[in-house]
């Protein structure tokens, strides 16, 4: 058994990439699947098109590796993480559409306990806030509008579970209701100080505990599933973008990653002692391996990636994603557009879930070039917010070095404005699939498969790294106009 399935659970799709001994990519397959936006802010996933792809991608990156069961040693799983399903304990089936984590319908709902001053009890268990991205509201609203569901759930006949514990009640053939600390961390349910379950919040926000699954480390035993056509481990689990932290070797104190995928998060590690932000980031379990978990500092963008979907699907002014680095390059250097895409509300450190997206300085000539532009350099704004805060928090301004992974980095231009715009180096890896790596990582060395954290951490390597080549003055004038322009688009202003 000479190789590891890792499946990537994503937002807007799946993937299966199985990697070799030597941690090498030799195969990967994805599906694109439905959204569902069934009324403004909502967003939804068919829980049987998250099944389905996974299967289908599964089976197509073993055939295309011409591998069978008896070559896997163990799958990892990573998944978009907060996304929420409740189904039948008995039979499998899902109560509701998955409720996923750009999801805003709980707005109300999270205004209303702050209003009643539960806030900072949520934070001081959880070290998240009170935002309807969380999936523990999210449970609570399937529990309030699906008839029955506050009954069947008191009498113990549901389960709630993050993507990762829904894939592995499935492949598991529903012998196993387990999710991992990170996973955990993302629920609003989950006290990351005691790892374990808070009965406080749940009794808050009528969550029966008899729902949750049992949280286990990121490399731990999950279950054996008959999906590949054999019995195959499930060695490793962790959300997307703990994955990523891990895949990019973030294991010392002081490191720092950032994914861009359809949202964008970056991670900094805190080490064993969780560290309270002051400006509005959130404190998470940023991976636990032999039942100690490392935290970190987290600062979530919900739209990066998502950003170049819009201009593709919603503005039709390109027909793939590589295209805006061609058009960046040719927009008019005379205008300054800024994008602020806020269309499911601003995350950190804003956390305004009720401001839209919005567009400033355009002009009689401004195109689809200045769009596409200013769509990249808005992902670069949004991380330089991030980063600062970062920088409060730790209580130093000195200079960082920014690990990147995730589809965008794939733009030269847009890693270069990245740099440009933090005034700080970003380092590329060779190896861009940093979130399957890292599910791969955990499964591979809990099968002994793949070296220990110090082994792989020596194994990371760099493909590019870019540097700052823009000047202070205007790099400040910039990143002022962009702080203008989310200054007018927030609900408060």
């Amino acid at each position: 058994m000479t190789h590891i399935l890792a499946i990537d659970q994503g937002t807007t799709s799946s993937r299966a990439i199985i990697f070799d001994a030597q941690m090498r990519i030799v195969a990967v397959d994805q599906q694109e699947f439905t959204q569902h936006f069934p009324a403004s802010g909502w967003v939804e996933h068919d829980p049987e098109d998250i099944w389905r792809t996974v299967v289908e991608t599964c089976a197509g990156a073993m055939s295309k590796a011409d591998l069978a069961a008896s070559d896997i040693a163990a799958i990892g799983i990573t998944n978009q993480r907060e996304t929420t399903l409740v189904w039948d304990r008995a039979t499998g089936q899902p109560i509701h559409n998955a409720i996923v984590w750009q999801d805003r319908r709980t707005s109300d709902t999270c205004q209303a306990l702050k209003a009643a001053g539960h806030e900072p009890m949520v934070t001081a268990a959880t070290g998240l806030l009170l935002d309807p991205y969380f999936s523990g509201t999210k449970v609570k609203w399937i529990l309030d509008n699906v008839e029955g569901a506050q009954a069947r759930a008191a009498a113990g006949e549901l389960c709630f579970g993050t993507v990762d514990s829904y894939l592995i009640w499935r492949m598991t053939g529903g012998a196993r209701h387990v999710t991992d600390a990170t996973n955990a961390a993302r629920t609003l349910l989950y006290d990351i100080h005691k790892g374990a379950w808070s009965a406080e919040i749940c009794a808050l926000l009528g969550v029966p505990v008899s729902m949750l699954p049992e949280v286990l480390d990121c490399a731990a035993d999950f279950g054996v599933t008959d999906l590949l056509g054999g019995q195959t481990p499930i060695l490793g689990v962790a959300g997307d973008q703990q994955a990523a932290t891990v895949g990019n070797a973030c294991f010392q104190p002081g490191m720092l990653k950032s994914t861009y995928g359809t949202g964008c998060f970056a991670l900094l590690n805190t080490g064993a002692a969780p560290v309270a932000s002051n400006n509005r980031l959130l404190t998470t379990i940023g991976y636990q391996l032999d039942g100690k978990p490392t935290y970190a500092l987290e600062g979530s963008i919900f739209i990066a990636g998502a950003v170049v979907q819009w201009l593709r699907d919603g503005l039709q002014v390109i027909d793939s994603a590589s295209e805006t680095q061609a058009m960046a390059e040719a927009a008019d250097p005379a205008q300054d557009v800024i994008l602020v895409p806020a269309f499911t509300g601003l995350g950190a450190p804003y956390w305004d879930a009720e401001c839209r997206g919005a567009v400033f300085g355009l002009a009689r000539n401004t195109g689809p070039n200045e769009f596409a532009r200013a769509a990249l350099e808005s992902v670069g704004y949004q991380t330089r917010d991030l980063l600062e805060a970062m920088q409060r928090d730790m209580g130093g301004d000195g200079e960082a070095v920014l690990r990147v992974d995730g589809g965008m980095t794939a733009s030269d231009w847009t890693m270069q404005f990245l740099a440009d715009i933090l005034g700080a180096p970003v380092d590329r890896p060779q190896i861009l699939e940093t979130t399957a790596l890292g599910a791969a990582w955990l499964a591979g060395m809990r099968a002994g498969l793949y070296p220990d954290q110090a082994g792989f951490a020596e194994t990371w390597a760099l493909e590019r790294r870019f540097t700052p080549a823009m000047n202070a003055e205007t790099r400040d004038a910039k990143y002022s106009n962009w702080k203008t322009a989310v200054a007018k688009t927030l609900t408060d202003s």
